[in-house]
Formats: C-alpha cells, sequence, structure tokens
C-alpha cells in the first residue's frame, strides 16, 4: 500500500514537471536541387499542406535551382503567399544558388535565408520556344518584371533590386542580398536557421505566430513516386530519349505490321516526351531535322539512292539533336548531353536501317501459302504427262500440264507456273 501510493506521488510530481505537458515541436523540411517544372510545384503543394495538417512550426525549402517554368513558379509563389503557416526558403548549401526561377521563390517565402558561398539573381525571363520574337520577349519581361515587385512589396523587401534582378540579370551574394534587403537572415546550415528563428513572429494568411523552432524535430519531405517520375521524364537527356524510342517504335510497327509491342512503346514514350517538351527551350528546327531524318529512312525502302539517303538521314538526325534544345538559353540544365547525342543517334540509325531490311526482306520474300506458293516446289507423276495428266505435289492430287515434252509415270517434276489451278510443270532429275 504504501509502495502504491509512493509511486502515485512520484507520477504526480513528474506530471507537475514544467515542460512535460508541452510536446516537442516540429519543422519540416523539403529541398529542390533542380530546375523548377510541374513535378516540384506539386511537391511543394502537397508540402504546405502535411506540414499544416500535421502543425509544424513551418515549412523550410531548401533551395539550389538554376530556374525553370514561369508557370510552374507563379503555382509555386501563389502556395507560398497563401500558405497558413510560415514557409522559409533557405538557398543552401555553399555553393548553391537561386537563378532566375528561384529569385521569384526565395522572394515570396516568409522567411528568406541564405547559407554563406551562395548566390541569388539573374531572373531575366528566358524564351521557352526557341524563339526571338523582340515584341513576345518584351511582353514577357514587362510581365516577369510586375510579377517579382508584387512579390517583393508583399514581403516588404528591396523593389528596386528585384526589378533589376528581372531587367538586368542581377546577381548578388548572401552578405550583399542581407545589406540590401532582399533577405532576412545568413545561416550556416538547417540548425543555425532553426537557432536564428527561434522567437521571431511571422504573420501569416490567417495569424501571427511567434515560431519556436530551437529545440523543433525536423521531418525531411520527399517527392511521392508520380512526382519522383514527372521529375524523371523532365530532364532534357530522357526527354530526348524518349522522343527516338518513340519515333522508332511507331516505324518499326508501321513497316513491320503485327509486331504491336514497339506500336505500344512508341506511342506510349512520344506522348511522354511531348509532355515534357513543353518544360523545355525547344527550338522546332530541331524537330524538323528529326523528322525529315525519319523520312529519309524510310524512303530508303522505296527509293534506290545506294546509301545517300540513309547518310543524309543520319547527318540531319545529329543536327537536328543537337538543336533539338534551344542552344542560347541561359537556363544552363537545358542541354543535352553529348554522351547521350552520340549514342542514341547510332542505335537509332541502326535500328532504322535494321528496320528498313526487314521490311525489304519481306517484300522480297517468296509467297509461302496460294496456289503462287506451289511454284519451284518439287512433285511426282502419277501418270504418264503427254502433255497433261495428274501429279503429287505438296501433298496433294493436282492437273498438270507439261511445258517440257512427255513425262513418264513416276518422274520427279517441277512446278513452273500455275494457270487456273492446273499446274505448269517440267521434267527436272
Amino acid at each position: 500500500m504504501k509502495r502504491a501510493l509512493f509511486t502515485a506521488i512520484i507520477l504526480a510530481i513528474g506530471l507537475l514537471q514544467p515542460g512535460n505537458s508541452e510536446e516537442r515541436s516540429t519543422v519540416h523540411v523539403m529541398k529542390i536541387d533542380g530546375s523548377i517544372n510541374p513535378a516540384v510545384a506539386s511537391m511543394i503543394t502537397s508540402s504546405i499542406e502535411t506540414a499544416r495538417d500535421e502543425r509544424s512550426e513551418m515549412l523550410i525549402i531548401e533551395i539550389n535551382t538554376p530556374g525553370g517554368l514561369l508557370t510552374s513558379t507563379r503555382a509555386i509563389v501563389s502556395d507560398i503567399l497563401e500558405s497558413e503557416i510560415p514557409v522559409a526558403v533557405f538557398v543552401s548549401p555553399s555553393g548553391s544558388s537561386a537563378t532566375s526561377a528561384g529569385v521569384f521563390i526565395t522572394l515570396a517565402g516568409h522567411i528568406a535565408a541564405m547559407s554563406p558561398g551562395t548566390n541569388m539573381g539573374a531572373a531575366h525571363p528566358v524564351g521557352m520556344d526557341g524563339q526571338a520574337d523582340t515584341v513576345m520577349i518584351e511582353k514577357a519581361l514587362s510581365d516577369a518584371s510586375a510579377f517579382i515587385r508584387t512579390i517583393a512589396e508583399h514581403r516588404d523587401r528591396n523593389v528596386e533590386w528585384a526589378e533589376k534582378a528581372v531587367r538586368q540579370s542581377l546577381s548578388v551574394t548572401e552578405s550583399e542580398a542581407l545589406r540590401d534587403n532582399i533577405i532576412d537572415i545568413i545561416a550556416s546550415d538547417i540548425n543555425d536557421l532553426l537557432i536564428q528563428l527561434d522567437g521571431q513572429e511571422i504573420e501569416t494568411k490567417r495569424e501571427t505566430r511567434v515560431l519556436s523552432t530551437q529545440n523543433a524535430e525536423i521531418i525531411i519531405l520527399e517527392m511521392n513516386w508520380q512526382q519522383r517520375f514527372l521529375n524523371i521524364i523532365s530532364d532534357p537527356n530522357i526527354v530526348y530519349i524518349l522522343m527516338m524510342v518513340g519515333f522508332a517504335g511507331i516505324m518499326f510497327e508501321i513497316y513491320n505490321p503485327g509486331a504491336i509491342f514497339p506500336g505500344v512503346i512508341g506511342v506510349i514514350s512520344l506522348i511522354l516526351a511531348f509532355y515534357s517538351l513543353h518544360t523545355l527551350p525547344v527550338n522546332y528546327a530541331g524537330i524538323a531535322l528529326i523528322i525529315f531524318a525519319i523520312i529519309l529512312f524510310l524512303l530508303e525502302i522505296k527509293v534506290p539512292s545506294y546509301g545517300i539517303l540513309s547518310i543524309g538521314g543520319i547527318v540531319s538526325l545529329l543536327l537536328g539533336s543537337i538543336m533539338l534544345v534551344d542552344p542560347d538559353s541561359a537556363l544552363e540544365y537545358a542541354r543535352i548531353s553529348w554522351t547521350v547525342i552520340i549514342p542514341v543517334t547510332f542505335f537509332i540509325a541502326a535500328f532504322f536501317l535494321f528496320a528498313i531490311s526487314l521490311g525489304i526482306r519481306a517484300q522480297l520474300r517468296k509467297p509461302a501459302t496460294g496456289s503462287e506458293g506451289l511454284i519451284g516446289t518439287f512433285g511426282e507423276a502419277l501418270e504418264l504427262l503427254d502433255p497433261t495428266g495428274e501429279v503429287r505435289a505438296f501433298g496433294e492430287r493436282w492437273t498438270a500440264e507439261s511445258v517440257s515434252g512427255k513425262i513418264k509415270k513416276g518422274e520427279r517434276v517441277k512446278v513452273v507456273g500455275v494457270d487456273n489451278m492446273k499446274l505448269k510443270v517440267e521434267k527436272t532429275d
């Protein structure tokens, strides 16, 4: 009895100790390391929702990006500005940068932070269609300038620098950004950032929240399989491979009907490639050259060019591959590697030549069924052919007519023609 009473007293004292009645706060962290595309936008949306539903203190977006789609950037900025929980955008680790679209996202955060040895800027919009129409560029520039001014004014940051980042492609280091009121904090890592943010008041869409982050538990958020898949196929090298596989599969199916599998894979690959092409600065001249190369490969089966069409197709395919993504684009990530172009061009050229050879063989192949399939086969005379009689050929009895004089019963014959179900035969050794 005394022991039970003693235990109850100890438990009561433990429950009354300060801090035991409160749960440890949490902070959710997600990372962007690459281009801004629909998959990244989807991940940020789901991350904000997860952090909100799990009553997190805040969401930290650790960012290192060369830029990306303005449409995806707008969706991300909208989600951050409308977020019910604080969102910190942290350019980290050292050596990282928030370029182009990354500037918009960083400025949109409730807290903008950078690590030592990082930079931010060069937000001049880049045309995504490989064309240089002056009017369209000016419209895009004006639109992007107004967009970034709105973000900077909303977060009370340096509006003048923000506009220059768009119009003049200015970039700043972390110390310059802090000095010019572009960011709020310089932190060496996530833990340092949490220590500096502890106790700060952050105004969100619904309320003003005082952060408790010094001893917060860090929860890392990862892309789900759908977002990871979309992010993978947004890579320009993967897009290029998918497009080549798509063309090869469809053409193989056209010239070898009934294979089915190559055609199905080809259509699926082309659909995925065209979905991803809108995220890249595509040069339509490159696409035209690739299509022209395929036409030349297909003409090789009809036109006796002695290999000239095939050589032209290989050259056109190589040039189209080089030009497919606009080489003048400021997006460094939007490049197709030479280590991908050379092997894929060689493989596709070999594949088409192989498929064409199969088509030629199919056209030249001797018929295997019907009356035409009997020509060239051998049989045996069942009676005297003078000049007509019966023979056995192809395991059946046929009426036959000799074209080489009399043929005795039992002699070997060869079918040389078919006339209205009557075989034309000749004597053979």
